[in-house]
Parts: C-alpha cells; structure tokens; sequence
C-alpha cells in the first residue's frame, strides 16, 4: 500500500485535529502506518483507516500510547480508577482488575488501544514476542503499542472479531467494526472517524 504522508497529514490536520498536528501525533501516525505495512493482512486501505480511528479514539486523539483515564503515572491510573469505582461509576466492573497483584503489577489499559486484565497481556504477549507480563510498562512503548494494535486487530485477538470479518471484498461494516475492540461502544462515532482516515488515505 502506498502512502503520501504528506498528502495524508495535510488531509487530516482541519477535519480530525483541529487544525493543527504536534510532532508526537504526527509521530504515532507515521510509526502505526508503518507497522501496518509490516504486519498487517493486506492492502486494503480501510483496515488501515480503521486501525488509525481506533487509535484516535482509545488516545483521545494524542496517537500515542495512553494509561487508562489519561493518567501520567500508574499510581495515578489506580488511584483515579479506585474513586471511579467507589462512586460506582464503573457498574459493568465486578472485581478491581487495576489494582496492583501481589507482585506489585497493575494490569489496567494501556496502549494505542486499551489492554486490560492479566490474561489479555498473556495474550497479545505471546502473540507479539513482547514481554508485556514480566514488564506490563511496555504497552506505553510505541513500537510495542502499535504491534499489540495492529496483530490484535488483525488476528481478533481482543475479541475474536477481527478486521477480516468486517472488511472484506463483499462489503465493509463501518460502525460494526467496534466490536473488534469494544463492542458496540461509541461504534458510529469511531466509524466516522474511521471514514475520515480512509478519505486521507486515498
């Protein structure tokens, strides 16, 4: 797949960023297309497109690797998490995954998309070769974050939907999309947000 990347900031820099870019989202563009065209399962512009919308929406448009809540420390992360928790903001939460383990090891999200739970770094671990169960820090590594992105995407390994099933030579499903990642959450906007990358890219 070929990309312009000047062509492609310039397309979208007004629409999904207001105008402007810094260096680090321009940054985390540039290394998420590259990774796609390294692991990635094709050349079909829409994966790629939907795999920048899920960035831009997971990082709240920084397109770099984020802590759950936005947090700047994993102290932070836990301590916001634990009041979300006691007001019972977080209803769908049955057990306290973000807490600190007994070997001291939060398992909260990270990443260009969020990560939760223990058994989900074993996971794309072992589907990355990066150790993110001895050191689950290394998720907030962009090169690390944009594996985990793309090769859990690619193979539905956050969901067991993946990109395949919703982009394809019959069609593609926008807005069901989100269910590689999240369900039906917020599914139209990401889906917006995935159309606006896809005009970039062509």
């Amino acid at each position: 797949m070929t990309f312009d990347e000047r062509r492609f900031f310039k397309a979208v820099r007004p629409g999904l960023f207001g105008g402007r870019l810094t260096t680090a989202q321009v940054a985390g563009m540039a290394a998420l297309a590259a990774g796609w065209r390294e692991l990635g399962d094709g050349d079909d512009p829409r994966r790629l497109a939907y795999c920048l919308a899920t960035a831009f929406h997971e990082t709240g448009g920084r397109m770099q690797p984020v802590r759950e809540t936005f947090a700047g420390s994993d102290t932070v992360a836990v301590a916001r998490l634990d009041r979300a928790y006691a007001a019972g903001l977080l209803p769908q939460v049955r057990r306290p995954y973000w807490r600190p383990d007994a070997e001291g090891k939060s398992w909260f999200g990270r990443g260009l998309v969020q990560i939760t739970h223990r058994r989900n770094y074993e996971r794309l671990s072992e589907a990355t070769g990066i150790d993110l169960v001895g050191d689950p820090g290394r998720a907030m590594m962009l090169d690390a974050a944009v594996k985990i992105l793309v090769v859990g995407m690619r193979d539905g390994l956050f969901s067991g939907v993946k990109l395949a099933d919703v982009f394809d030579r019959t069609g593609a499903d926008w807005t069901g999309a989100r269910r590689i990642v999240n369900g039906r959450d917020r599914a139209a906007l990401v889906a917006g947000y995935g159309r606006a990358f896809l005009a970039a890219l062509d």
